[in-house]
């Protein structure tokens, strides 16, 4: 019989597809709690079985209200309670970030036990850019709601990380294809399972390859940075300070406006400044 950890929530990764991804210290903490919350506890009840976890559960998911969480809360002081999701880490495109902060703010421990998480694993796998990224999650079913949602970050400079189903697919493709530009991209699906794969190629590449198929299983899209901004030459740098010292700014602050504005070291911007300001 496993020695109950300290009371406390415990936000428990879970295997991604492979339950041999399941770690010891997760596995541990499992067999000892008190009480585990799961988004479907049918799914879960096969995981606890790997872990040899005889404990009660409890359904923990989007439909969850502030009663359900007010339960769990009372019970933190003297029992460790598991969040578990589906598949991967709890609170990324999962519910559960109002549990934490309400135990937090009822002055109980919450404690993390790292594990497997499908967007950084297709991240890993996408050869793009990994040294910023925005995880994103769904985007909107709705034509006119997803495309704004592409809009607003459209200029990030760091590669970009969707879930999606397979049904949808292709059409969030197509609008990422029309909005974002030749881009690189991945389409990560099955991850970590017998038939994982990794897709790569342009956004329009990925949207003609998925336009008429409705792959299974749990889809990553990974979509790289813009392309770099070409530097500004020297036109465009003495028509911005003409137009800020003209509106009566400083040679000073008009040179740090302007290096601001396009990205110059403002040493050089503030010689050209004292130049036209004479």
């Amino acid at each position: 019989m496993s020695t109950p950890p300290p009371p406390g929530l415990y936000i428990v990764a879970t295997p991604i597809g492979n339950l041999g991804d399941l770690s010891p210290r997760a596995a541990e903490v499992l067999r000892g709690a008190a009480l585990v919350l799961a988004e479907d506890k049918r799914v879960s009840a096969r995981l606890l079985q790997h872990a040899g976890a005889a404990v009660p559960m409890r359904t923990y998911n989007d439909h969850s209200d502030a009663a359900d969480r007010e339960a769990v809360v009372a019970r933190l002081g003297t029992e460790a309670i598991a969040l578990v999701s589906d598949a991967g880490t709890p609170l990324i495109s999962d519910p559960g970030y109002k549990l934490v902060r309400e135990a937090r703010a009822a002055g109980h421990e919450v404690f993390t036990i790292p594990g497997p998480c499908a967007a950084v694993a297709a991240l890993t796998l996408a050869g793009l850019p990994t040294d910023r990224f925005l995880f994103v999650g769904f985007l909107p079913p709705k034509e006119k709601a997803r495309a704004d949602a592409i809009a607003e970050i459209a200029a990030i400079r760091a590669s970009l990380i969707f879930y999606e189903s397979g049904p949808r697919l292709g059409a969030s493709l197509a609008a990422l294809a029309a909005q974002l530009g030749p881009r690189d991209a991945a389409v990560a699906r099955e991850l970590t399972k017998l038939h994982e794969e990794c897709v790569t190629g342009t956004l329009a590449e990925l949207a003609a390859r998925y336009a008429s198929l409705s792959p299974k299983g749990e889809i990553v899209v990974v979509v790289g940075p813009p392309a770099a901004a070409a530097a500004p030459g020297p036109e465009e740098m003495d028509a911005a300070l003409r137009q800020a010292l003209e509106s009566g700014e400083s040679p000073s602050r008009a040179a740090a406006t302007v290096a601001l504005q396009l990205g110059i070291k403002r040493k050089l911007v503030y010689d050209r400044a004292l130049e036209l300001a004479k």
